[in-house]
């Protein structure tokens, strides 16, 4: 009678272990990682919480559209002197010319829908009205709340949408934003060699 009692009960702890193992991979999130001259960063995609915007993301790593990117852009407290809401950021994508192969623009995700805050090595899309987000995004230096919801670093007040965070190679998002700059754009630009996915 007890050794039965065991084995069911060893039964039911295998079961319950094996349903949490396939529940933790079914849910796994996406990674990516960018691939740069000056080093990696690894960054996961909260595909639930934010599905139009990582959706639109992966397209551009999938069709190998960033492969011919760079980083342009960084924002910090010594380089943005007319700004009364000052932030700090790294800014990168395909760029802006018109002629570059980029998608449809996407819906707006904001951080009120999402949860996703402009933490420290968040990431999040660049924009200019709310729905118009494509291909060029930028990753957070420290805590941004001016970026989320709400806060006025775009005077509409609907923030950016954040859509991930950096896991690996926050160093090299810092050695980014520490290049040489003039009126905020980079000299010379960092070039992105590869996005690709991890998992």
């Amino acid at each position: 009678m007890e050794n039965s009692l065991t084995m069911k009960l060893f039964q039911l702890i295998r079961f319950t272990f094996l349903a949490l193992l396939i529940v933790g991979c079914s849910s796994k999130n996406p990674v990516v990682l960018i691939e740069t001259e000056l080093g990696n960063i690894e960054i996961e995609l909260y595909e639930k919480e934010a599905p139009v915007t990582v959706a639109n993301f992966l397209k551009y790593v999938d069709k190998s559209l960033f492969n011919v990117g760079e980083f342009y852009r960084v924002v910090s407290m010594d380089n943005q002197p007319n700004s009364k809401i000052e932030i700090e950021v790294i800014q990168g994508g395909i760029g802006w010319d018109d002629n570059l192969p980029r998608l449809d623009s996407i819906t707006h995700e904001s951080t009120k829908q999402t949860g996703i805050k402009h933490e420290n090595g968040t990431i999040s899309m660049a924009r200019n009205k709310p729905g118009s987000a494509s291909s060029e995004f930028f990753i957070c230096i420290g805590y941004q709340p001016a970026l989320d919801f709400g806060g006025m670093r775009n005077p509409d007040g609907f923030g950016f949408a954040a859509f991930g965070k950096v896991v690996k190679g926050m160093d090299i998002v810092e050695l980014i934003h520490n290049q040489p700059n003039k009126d905020q754009f980079l000299e010379p630009t960092i070039k992105i060699t590869s996005v690709s996915r991890v998992n």
